[in-house]
């Protein structure tokens, strides 16, 4: 099944159920009123989640209204962790190439990850603010897992049963503060700012064969201005897939459901797939030309990430984001749906409750 979380004016949003093709939603009140409700109790929840997908889909569900992305928030607009990787480390090679740096044999066996800020995620559509162009801002595109429970010590094969939703990302990065950050040797923070999801989240069972061996089989797309940069697949060069990275999270604590795990930034050894971020692009005309000729993002400029299955279809639907100063002139467009002119009023609610240039590889 597809969820987004439409925004109402809370923290959290209201959950919705997206029909497969992502022209249709139907509010979820009755069975939950947040994704984190449903994590939290996916057992009983998921079922009659399952059986309102099924019925939206055969065109029966008496309350749907039209889907719109730009009336999404992040599908957990919060959560309770969200941890990184860095698992193709084909990006890692890259970067490392570029500053004459050698890729450690650790890595090869030990996954690289920090822990991102999960209090405040981006929706699909909505600016990425920063206060300077002087920061390098980066793009990263991403594919991500959403768990359930993880125990303490759980190893990497049953850490894969654990994932419960599936998710793009774009896990945005200011290259240009990541080295003095790293050089205190804490990691990073003011280098990661808010990071940015697609629309709708789905189960595992959403991407059919292409969910393989705990990697996404398909290959993902990078629009910059409207220029694709990037097709590059996100299965067969995942050196570590979400299993382990699940295992690597949980090697000393337990993950709560709804705990995010990403992949990394996804990078493929043949260029001619493209980039994911322009860290990558920079390597490579190093790589090249002894020295990057492509400049960071800019004010104005945007991205779009989307992945498609093998019908040609959007899985996720497309995060479509415009890089914006902290006090941007334009007024922006409410995000909030006018539900009334939409979709019905919600009933009553439920029961009870990267690798980055020249400075690390995260």
């Amino acid at each position: 099944m597809k969820l987004a979380t439409l925004h109402d004016g809370s923290r959290d949003g209201l959950l919705a159920v997206v029909s497969r093709d992502l022209s249709t939603a139907h509010f979820a009140t009755g069975i939950a009123t947040t994704l984190q409700q449903v994590l939290d109790d996916w057992n009983f929840r998921s079922p009659p989640l399952e059986d309102l997908y099924a019925t939206l889909n055969g065109g029966k569900a008496r309350h749907a209204f039209p889907f719109n992305p730009k009336h999404c928030m992040a599908p957990l607009p919060r959560a309770h962790q969200w941890a990184d990787g860095s698992a193709y480390l084909n990006h890692v090679e890259l970067v490392r190439k570029a500053r004459g740096a050698e890729v450690p044999a650790s890595f090869y066996e030990d996954p690289l990850m920090y822990q991102g800020g999960s209090d405040d995620f981006l929706g699909p559509q909505e600016p990425a603010r920063f206060a300077s162009e002087d920061w390098g801002i980066d793009f990263e595109s991403e594919v991500a897992v959403v768990t359930g429970d993880v125990d303490i010590g759980t190893d990497a094969e049953a850490a894969i049963d654990s994932v419960r939703l599936l998710m793009l990302v774009n896990d945005w990065s200011l290259r240009n503060l990541i080295p003095g950050e790293l050089a205190k040797g804490f990691g990073f923070l003011q280098s990661k700012p808010a990071t940015a999801f697609g629309p709708v989240a789905v189960t595992p069972d959403e991407l059919g064969p292409a969910w393989q061996g705990g990697r996404v089989h398909l290959a993902l797309e990078s629009r910059w201005n409207k220029h694709r940069v990037g097709l590059c697949n996100a299965g067969p060069e995942m050196t570590f897939h979400f299993g382990q990275l699940i295992a690597h999270v949980a090697k000393t604590r337990r993950l709560r459901a709804g705990s995010i795990v990403g992949s990394g930034t996804v990078s493929n050894k043949d260029w001619a797939n493209g980039y994911s971020c322009v860290a990558e692009k920079r390597a490579i005309e190093t790589i090249e030309h002894g020295a990057p000729r492509t400049g960071f993002m800019k004010f104005g400029d945007t991205i779009r990430i989307e992945m498609l299955d093998g019908d040609g279809h959007s899985v996720f639907g497309a995060i479509e984001q415009r890089v914006a100063p902290l006090h941007d002139p334009a007024p922006a467009e409410s995000a909030v749906p006018p539900v009334a002119e939409t979709a019905p009023a919600p009933q009553a609610q439920a029961q009870g409750d990267s690798d980055n240039d020249g400075a690390a590889e995260a």
